[in-house]
């Protein structure tokens, strides 16, 4: 099979589909690899470094698409991108389509077989392919909302971890996953007072457990939510229901009555946000202000530490992209349950239920998609 790993276009997007050494492990099993000129440049790599481990270098992305068959990406396809895609292509992405009808809509004209990092599962129901860019993002976040909590950045002048004699910053973490329990990390390292809402009783539980006397743990309701965000001085939102969209905890009204300087971070941007007032932003423009509230809502957040981020994403996409060369993707997406669960478009069909929902389209289980192809 012909694997093609075109540049990410996203504005301020650095990552890259695969690595290097990725490409010599697909190789190695006697597939050919194609990948864009510069595609590695975000991370360090070059195109010799590519050209060294047996891959082909293309002069665009019209190539890459050419050429390829299995497409391994980091981002969402943009429009430009979606225009390049046919039915014969495997597109292997993060897509978070419950929130994007634009997307969604071109990949099911594409007819192209689109599977979702975000939507594996492994046999413990968790996300593989989310996590290592759940806990970059969970530990950015922290850094994130330090920085815009400065003065100079619009924020309320505070240290978020103070000093002796001063007190340290309130730190409110609405979800207690895998986005969550990093950013918790962060924020007790750097001394900031935090507390975490959760609904799963077991995941407070393990927090708590975890972290002990340094995170106060809360069960999750409108009054707690409420209560705890009105008193904080970075909230930071970190929830995730699967293929879904974020459900909006914090109202506007919540954010009028903050106060001023405050900030918010919202790791569920992808997904739509877990804010009444998020909208997306880039790196290049992260923040923004809502009633003296900053806002920091950057929807590919890892994709400020490009080298960290891609290589800690490889090693989890490597073994299912092997496995989409080796068989193929009809049969490795039947050969393992967990990799289905990844299929969210496949021949004009939306074969993921929660965007099937969210966004009105019927709903066609993976396997009978696949009998079409």
């Amino acid at each position: 099979m012909i694997i093609g790993v075109p540049k990410e276009i996203k504005p301020a997007e650095r990552r890259v589909g695969m690595t290097p050494s990725s490409v010599r492990e697909l190789i190695a099993h006697d597939h050919d690899v194609v990948v864009e000129t510069n595609a590695g440049g975000g991370i360090g790599a070059s195109d010799d470094d590519y050209l060294a481990v047996g891959a082909s270098i293309a002069t665009g992305a019209d190539q890459v698409f050419d050429e390829a068959t299995l497409i391994v990406k980091v981002k969402e396809p943009q429009p430009v991108e979606r225009a390049r895609l046919r039915p014969h292509h495997v597109l292997f992405t993060y897509l978070h389509l419950a929130p994007d009808p634009d997307q969604t809509a071109e990949l099911v004209e594409s007819k192209a077989t689109c599977i979702a990092y975000e939507t594996v599962t492994d046999v413990n129901g968790r996300l593989p392919l989310l996590a290592p860019m759940s806990q970059v993002a969970g530990r950015m976040a922290v850094q994130a909302g330090a920085h815009c909590l400065e003065a100079p950045n619009g924020g309320a002048g505070l240290l978020l971890g103070g000093v002796p004699g001063v007190h340290s910053a309130r730190v409110v973490v609405l979800g207690g996953g895998v986005v969550g329990e990093n950013a918790i990390e962060m924020a007790i390292g750097l001394q900031a007072q935090v507390t975490v809402l959760d609904r799963n009783l077991a995941v407070l539980d393990y927090l708590s457990h975890r972290f002990g006397s340094a995170i106060e743990t809360v069960y999750s309701t409108s009054s707690a939510v409420e209560e705890h965000v009105l008193a904080a001085d970075l909230v930071i939102g970190a929830v995730l229901v699967m293929g879904d969209k974020a459900p909006k905890l914090v109202t506007e009204e919540m954010v009028k009555a903050m106060r001023p300087g405050s900030v918010l971070v919202d790791v569920a941007i992808d997904q739509g946000g877990c804010f009444e007032t998020s909208r997306p932003t880039t790196h290049t423009e992260p923040t923004y202000r809502v009633h003296d509230v900053v806002h920091y809502c950057v929807a590919n957040m890892p994709g400020g530490v490009p080298r960290t981020s891609t290589y800690a994403l490889n090693n989890a996409t490597l073994p299912f992209t092997v496995a989409l060369a080796d068989l193929g993707a009809k049969a490795a997406l039947l050969a393992d349950p967990h990799l289905l669960n990844g299929l969210n478009v496949c021949n004009g069909m939306v074969t993921e239920e929660h965007v099937a929902h969210a966004l009105g389209y019927q709903y066609v289980a993976p396997r009978v998609a696949l009998e079409s192809i």
